[in-house]
């Protein structure tokens, strides 16, 4: 089943033509990577995606449903998104910065469950971050922050995860880390990463978007769609495949 789908789906954002009729199914179980050069509209793609802008043409459906038929708090319960950056304006704790992944979820003028708060404290367990719940957002590092960020998309508990370099960062232990949470087989999740890392790509991910910034896209499993040819002209720029460990590593020539 398609947890999310567009059809005929065109973006274009100044001068660059991210997709022309782009039509794309996500189903459960499925993690997608999309790569390409930067300013190929790689992040407008994932926030038209998410809702967050208006392609100029087509399709997306949560299931079978419209995107932009449903109340944002509907989708918020479904589709979670993962921003590029962070930004903290006003001083808080960790703890109460990752519960605002649980107000989806939260009627109005209700507050969080202790429920919720263990829900947050076990998440934080998850991530490395048991011990920061009452530290202040303001003294963290970049990774610290960043996987405040994806433990706050974690107790969101959505089945569409779209995540715009989660890995940035994070130094190679947690970025591995991270990847191998996001990507525990699980029924009835899916996700959707732009990644800068060809071979994390490769690693975790079976299917690839790849976007070439004037229209052309080129999609289907990893297995088949990352080759050194597509690589090279996504990329322009030479790269070789080596085996290693049964596993594929695309290295720059």
């Amino acid at each position: 089943m398609s947890l999310i789908s567009c059809n005929n789906l065109t973006v274009k954002i100044a001068d660059t033509q991210v997709c022309e009729n782009l039509t794309l199914s996500i189903k459960t179980r499925e993690n997608w990577a999309i790569l390409g050069m930067n300013g190929c509209g790689k992040t407008t793609l994932l926030h038209s995606l998410a809702g967050l802008l208006l392609p100029q043409s087509g399709d997306i459906n949560i299931g079978t449903i419209n995107l932009n038929t449903l109340p944002r708090r509907e989708v918020a319960q479904q589709l979670g998104l993962l921003l590029q950056h962070q930004e903290d304006h006003f001083p808080g704790t960790v703890l109460e910065a990752v519960l605002i992944g649980r107000h989806p979820h939260l009627k109005s003028w209700q507050w969080e469950t202790e429920s919720d708060e263990q829900l947050v404290i076990d998440t934080l367990k998850l991530v490395g971050l048991e011990h920061f719940s009452q530290r202040s957002i303001l003294t963290l590092s970049g990774g610290e922050r960043q996987r405040v960020a994806l433990a706050t998309l974690l107790v969101q508990q959505t089945k569409i995860r779209l995540l715009d370099e989660p890995v940035n960062h994070l130094d190679i232990h947690h970025q591995h880390e991270v990847m191998k949470i996001l990507t525990k087989n699980d029924d009835n999740i899916a996700n959707m990463f732009v990644l800068h890392d060809v071979n994390l790509a490769a690693r975790y991910c079976d299917h690839a978007l790849l976007i070439y910034g004037d229209g052309k896209v080129l999609q289907g499993t990893t297995t088949d769609v990352l080759s050194e040819k597509n690589l090279a002209e996504l990329y322009l720029y030479p790269l070789q495949e080596i085996m290693h460990n049964n596993q594929r590593w695309f290295i720059a020539n």
